[in-house]
């Protein structure tokens, strides 16, 4: 299938970036629109993006564009790549354009206020359009180089999946599909938070044992929270929920880790996320899930205690033999005679 439009994707940070050169490399025109006329002036003349993927070509294929109206008109399936702080504002005034076509997420977070996943916000913003999520182990600089690489588009239209498996799915790049969009897309904002975690962890030495309990854990929490929240636990057995989480948290590559290692060798908040010159998602998404967890009295220690320290003072350690003396004793919550 070959698609007559060019595609746009929304946000040239380093995922933005990525997911434009596999698209084109598959042969597909794209616009990939940027707040920042500098940056795309940039990647215009070099061929590269230095800020967010330094010494990775940028496709000729890939055009950079920053008029954000003209390039809604002139494409039909639109990859969103904005950070979830900034996506309502910026696509609200353009509504009306966005109604009937195909909106990809690329963003994983969850907006503050209103708890609302990405996709749930363009389906305020655009109710009649087809809207979908993209989510798994992805770290955009391993796509950018080709290294092999799998992801889920979810979404209740099939169609949609259909549409973007035919222009993502590559030589390097293979995409599944699935049903369940917002336990593929809660996945993909839960796990922010525990890589901050395990990032912390590595900071300060811990053993590979003590790393696998927390990921481990950690699935062990997202999942049963997001079954709470309606979700199928057993999305989280595949690439959006234990895939993402594994290379998120084991990764010196993934951002939300680098936050977590800067904390770990004794930086603040600030510093580690200055440092880090993107969005961690993570830091952001911890508040908002720290208070739903409280409000529907769902038992996450590991959000907690990731809380305590960023904002109570706690340390690591203490929030580890917290978890020591506190996690029940059932290991998998969700065993079904059903086979389910």
């Amino acid at each position: 299938m070959t698609e007559q439009q060019p595609i746009a994707v929304l946000g040239g940070g380093s995922f933005g970036t990525a997911i434009s050169n596999l698209l084109a490399e598959n042969g597909q025109q794209v616009r990939l629109w940027m707040r920042d006329a500098e940056q795309a002036e940039a990647i215009r003349t070099t061929r590269e993006s230095p800020r967010y993927l330094k010494g990775v070509k940028v496709h000729a294929g890939v055009e950079p564009v920053t008029d954000l109206a003209e390039t809604l008109a002139g494409s039909e399936l639109i990859f969103v790549a904005l950070p979830s702080s900034a996506l309502r504002a910026a696509l609200q005034p353009y509504a009306g354009q966005l109604a009937g076509k195909r909106l990809v997420s690329l963003t994983k977070g969850i907006e503050a206020q209103s708890f609302k996943l990405m996709s749930q916000i363009l389906e305020d913003i655009a109710p009649q359009a087809h809207i979908g999520v993209l989510s798994g182990p992805n770290l955009a600089r391993e796509i950018a180089e080709h290294a092999l690489t799998a992801t889920v588009v979810a979404s209740e239209d099939e169609a949609l999946c259909r549409h973007v498996q035919a222009v993502l799915h590559g030589r390097t790049f293979r995409v599944y599909a699935s049903g369940d969009r917002f336990g593929v897309e809660l996945g993909g904002a839960l796990k922010n938070v525990y890589a901050i975690i395990a990032g912390m962890a590595a900071a300060l030495g811990m053993g590979e044992n003590t790393k696998s309990m927390l990921i481990t854990r950690a699935l062990a929490e997202m999942t049963r929270f997001a079954v709470k929240l309606g979700a199928n636990p057993m999305t989280f057995l595949g690439l959006a929920g234990v895939g993402d989480l594994i290379v998120t948290c084991s990764s010196p590559k993934s951002r939300n880790f680098q936050v977590g290692f800067a904390l770990g060798e004794g930086r603040s908040l600030e510093e580690a996320v200055t440092r880090l010159g993107e969005t961690a998602e993570g830091v952001n998404t911890l508040k908002v899930l720290k208070a739903k967890a409280e409000e529907l009295q769902i038992y996450m220690p590991l959000v907690a205690g990731l809380h305590a320290i960023l904002f109570e003072g706690r340390t690591l350690a203490q929030v580890i033999e917290a978890l020591m003396r506190g996690e029940p004793k059932t290991d998998v919550d969700f065993i079904s005679p059903q086979g389910f």
